[in-house]
C-alpha cells in the first residue's frame, strides 16, 4: 500500500503548526515498513492524504476519488483573531472549507470540537476522529540544550522563564501573555513565533506596540524553525497557552513532553479535547496567579510537571498510527 501525503505548507509558510503536524504524520508512517510513502510531486499512491486545502489539494486529489483523506486542522472559527476583516471573511470561510470537506472521502477530526465544525458547515462527507501523534523523545529536555538555548536568548541559568509558543495575533492571546509578562517583573517571558502571513496577519501595528512598550523581562525570538524547538522548550520552565480559540494545538503537548508544567486558557475545545486533567486558568487574573504561584511553591510547580506527563499520554503515536493504518485500509477494500 502506498500514500501519497500532500502539504501546501512546504511551498508556502513553514512556520504553522499545520506543517508541523504534516511532518508529524510522515515521520509516523516511516516508523515501520508495511507502507511505502510518497509526498508532494514525488508520485502517486494507493490514497490520497492532504493537510491543507488550496489549489494544490484539488489538483493533485483530482485522481483519487473514493481514496481521498483531508485531515482538517482549519475550521471556519480558526479565521477569528486571525485575519483583519474576520467578520467579512467568515461566511466565505464556511463556504469554501464545506467544499474542501466534501472533496474528501474521509475527513479526519483531529478533536470532538473539529467534527462539530464540520458537521456545522453541512458537507456531505465521512468524519473520522484521530488526533495528533506526540513524540516525547523529540522534545524531552536536556541540559547542554536549556544552557546552549539561555546564553542565546541572554537569560542566566538561576532565571524563571516563561515560554509563550505561536503567531502573533490576538487569537493566540499574546496581548494576555504580555499583561502577565507585566505583572510577574521577577520571572523572564520569551514569546517564541512570527507572522507567517506577514501583513495579513492580525493586529500587526497593535501588537508590535506593545512588544515595544513591554518591559525588559520580555523576549521576542521571531519567527522559530521546527529544529530549533526541542532547544526553545528545554529553556523554559513553564508554558502558558492564553489562546483563545484552537483545535488540537501541538505546541502545548510538545511543552509538556519536554517536562515543564503548561497552563491553559480555560475554552470549551480543551473541555472535550483532553481526557486527562490540564492546569487552566480563566481569565489574565488566574494567569498571573497561577504563574507567581509556580515560581513560590515547588510542590504546585511538581504536580504541574507530573499533570504534564499525564496529559500527552492520550495522544501516543503507535495508537494513533493503527487507526491511520487502519483507515487506509478500508478505503483500499472494493
Amino acid at each position: 500500500m502506498k500514500i501519497h501525503v500532500i502539504s501546501e505548507t512546504s511551498f508556502l509558510v513553514k512556520g504553522t503548526g499545520v506543517h508541523t503536524a504534516f511532518l508529524d504524520h510522515i515521520r509516523l508512517l516511516h516508523e515501520k515498513d508495511d507502507i511505502t510513502v510518497v509526498v508532494n510531486g514525488q508520485g502517486s499512491g494507493d490514497v490520497f492524504h492532504s493537510h491543507t486545502y488550496f489549489l494544490y489539494y484539488f489538483w493533485k486529489g483530482r485522481k483519487y476519488k473514493g481514496k481521498r483523506v483531508f485531515t482538517a486542522h482549519v475550521i471556519p472559527d480558526s479565521v477569528k483573531g486571525s485575519f483583519p476583516c474576520w467578520k467579512f471573511l467568515y461566511p466565505f470561510t464556511k463556504w469554501g472549507l464545506k467544499k474542501v470537506y466534501e472533496f474528501a472521502d474521509v475527513c479526519i477530526a483531529i478533536s470532538p470540537m473539529v467534527e462539530q465544525a464540520i458537521r456545522e458547515t453541512g458537507a456531505n462527507t465521512r468524519i473520522v476522529r484521530i488526533g495528533n501523534p506526540v513524540y516525547p523523545e523529540i522534545w524531552k529536555r536536556t541540559e547542554e540544550k536549556r544552557n546552549k538555548e539561555r546564553k542565546k536568548l541572554g537569560i542566566s541559568e538561576n532565571e524563571f522563564v516563561v515560554l509563550g509558543v505561536g503567531q502573533i495575533q490576538k487569537r493566540k492571546g499574546v496581548e494576555d501573555f504580555l499583561d502577565v509578562a507585566e505583572a510577574v517583573p521577577e520571572a523572564k517571558f520569551v514569546w517564541a513565533g512570527g507572522r507567517p502571513f506577514g501583513p495579513l496577519t492580525e493586529g500587526v501595528v497593535r501588537i508590535n506596540e506593545r512588544f515595544r512598550k513591554a518591559g525588559p523581562n520580555v523576549i521576542r525570538t521571531g519567527q522559530i524553525s521546527l529544529e530549533e524547538m526541542p532547544a526553545i522548550y528545554s529553556a523554559a520552565d513553564l508554558m502558558l497557552f492564553p489562546s483563545w480559540q484552537e483545535n488540537c494545538p501541538l505546541a502545548p503537548l510538545e511543552a509538556a513532553a519536554s517536562g515543564i508544567p503548561v497552563i491553559f486558557r480555560d475554552i470549551p475545545e480543551y473541555r472535550t479535547l483532553y481526557e486527562n486533567p490540564y492546569l487552566k486558568a480563566g481569565n489574565t487574573r488566574e494567569f498571573i496567579d497561577m504563574t507567581s504561584e509556580m515560581l513560590s511553591n515547588a510542590g504546585y510547580y511538581s504536580r504541574g510537571k507530573e499533570i504534564s506527563a499525564r496529559l500527552i499520554t492520550q495522544f501516543d503515536k503507535d495508537e494513533i498510527r493503527k487507526r491511520l493504518i487502519s483507515l487506509y485500509e478500508s478505503l483500499m477494500t472494493p
